[in-house]
């Protein structure tokens, strides 16, 4: 189970409004203007009159003074704001009239009120900014934000048409957005780049209650899924153990196993169609210098039929749950072999022929079976392993704990596939240059189908990958314990060790 947070922030968004600086400029030197003339006789009850305070629509009484009681600081103060309003009906008195700016008979009003200053103000070729320019850069355009609605987001202010999507480059309007290191996306479109998908219904990977995104995940083939596919029938290929998707549907073989088409490509279907497979597994062993002199029946065979054979025999040992694979038998039984290839129609097995045979044991080995069905690397490494059960019999291996045998069952089954999937000469844990065997790769490498596809390869990976990393005290510590052995001293001294103490070499 793999639980992992939501990577996004969702991040407010605050809206505002800048108004025009000529109205500013009004509003404020009128509230300051209001203020300094509180004393004047104009609206005045009683010698008082109201006075604003600040920008609230509250009143007040305040005492009547004169100019000439105006303290120094102010008078200077009053000098400067009608300095400033001079300049600017200087430099706009040729331009356009707007919103903003006072009338002439206004201004004239006030000078006159003043004690006559006059009414021309010369040009001064570097006017006073009231406001600095640029204290508000879009984050987006970088210019100046102006007039209007505007935002305020990821610590800086943005035009609403600036602040865009990195995904789809729409504009984002909602108040809240995603952020992925210092781009932000609309939640829909973060969540479509960055939330897992399930493999299997191509949905969305839901959060569980504590609002994480929980999945399964193949080991291996590293597909991610709903949790809730393990238990609403989706099913599972019996090779690869991947789900089906519902892009594609898998093979029901009528026994309650299903087969994806990948692995369908190279699945061997009938005991005729393995007797070539086999004879090269039985040419890798005499390449190992381990030559089956016997020849040992091989039957391909149905899950009911493998079943019934293994309950037939007395000694069975230990085996894979709940599915077994492979049998080497030791008792003379009758079991059904399918005789030919069925066909394949509607995503189903069809026409499946078997016929029973009588197995007569001539030796310790009676026959090799192996469930029909599987690919071709699947089936090859079943037989090599099935097969040492055969070689340690016939050798006059006995009574070997189920870790040693099963383990180095699993050596033998993991070196062929190694040779059949590893290009060229490689590494094989039997290869020792004290024991003059040579490499798994090299002695069956005559034994090859032309190249591989690359599909092929990766099972064939997937394969290694189960024998190495399975749980079962006998196949998976088994083999382990096995492979640090041959590894160590060569696969013949590993087998001569276990012939006379029933162990693997420390």
């Amino acid at each position: 189970m793999y639980s992992s947070d939501v990577s996004h922030l969702s991040q407010p968004c605050i809206y505002g409004q800048t108004e025009s600086p000529d109205n500013q400029k009004k509003s404020g030197f009128m509230k300051w203007f209001s203020k300094l003339f509180k004393g004047s006789d104009h609206g005045t009850t009683n010698g008082r009159r109201p006075q604003v305070v600040g920008e609230e629509n509250m009143f007040w009484r305040a005492p009547s003074r004169s100019l000439d009681d105006l303290p120094r600081a102010e008078n200077e103060d009053l000098d400067r704001a009608i300095a400033l309003s001079l300049a600017e009906n200087a430099k706009k008195r040729n331009g356009p009239r707007g919103l903003g700016y006072e009338d002439d008979d206004f201004t004239g009003g006030i000078q006159e009120r003043l004690g006559g200053i006059p009414s021309f103000f010369p040009y001064n070729p570097n006017p006073i900014q009231l406001l600095p320019r640029g204290y508000r850069l879009c984050g987006g355009c970088k210019r100046e934000i102006g007039y209007g609605h505007y935002l305020s987001c990821m610590g800086t202010f943005w035009h609403p048409h600036c602040f865009r999507c990195y995904s789809c480059g729409q504009a984002i309007r909602e108040s809240e957005f995603s952020l992925s290191g210092s781009y932000p996306y609309h939640k829909s479109c973060y969540k479509d780049l960055h939330h897992p998908k399930c493999d299997v219904c191509h949905q969305f990977i839901p959060t569980n209650l504590a609002g994480l995104i929980e999945y399964r995940a193949h080991p291996f083939w590293v597909q991610k899924y709903c949790p809730s596919h393990e238990h609403d029938g989706t099913p599972r290929c019996c090779s690869c153990e991947r789900m089906e998707s519902r892009s594609a549907k898998y093979i029901a073989l009528g026994d309650g196993r299903s087969l994806c088409l990948e692995c369908l490509d190279s699945a061997v279907m009938d005991t005729g169609e393995c007797q070539p497979l086999y004879h090269a597994i039985r040419d890798f062993y005499e390449g190992m210098y381990m030559k089956i002199d016997q020849q040992i029946p091989m039957l391909l065979v149905e899950r009911q039929a493998l079943n019934e054979a293994m309950e037939g025999e007395k000694d069975v040992g230990p085996h894979h749950m709940p599915e077994t694979r492979g049998l080497c038998l030791s008792e003379e039984q009758t079991v059904s072999s399918i005789l030919k290839k069925p066909r394949i129609g509607k995503n189903r097995i069809l026409d499946m022929r078997t016929y029973p045979q009588k197995l007569i044991r001539r030796c310790e080995v009676t026959a090799i079976l192996v469930l029909y069905g599987l690919p071709r690397l699947l089936t090859g490494s079943i037989l090599a392993h099935e097969l040492m059960h055969g070689w340690l019999r016939l050798k006059g291996y006995r009574n070997l704990s189920p870790e040693v045998e099963e383990g180095i069952c699993q050596i033998l089954s993991h070196m062929w596939l190694e040779s059949e999937v590893m290009p060229g000469p490689s590494f094989a844990p039997s290869s020792s240059s004290s024991n003059n065997v040579p490499s798994s790769s090299s002695s069956s490498s005559s034994y090859k189908k032309g190249g591989k596809s690359e599909i092929e390869k990766k099972l064939g990976g997937f394969f290694m990958h189960q024998i190495a990393n399975d749980i079962s005290p006998a196949y998976g510590e088994g083999f382990r314990a096995a492979h640090v052995a041959v590894n160590r001293y060569g696969l013949r001294r590993t087998l001569d060790h276990i012939r006379h103490t029933g162990k693997f070499p420390i």
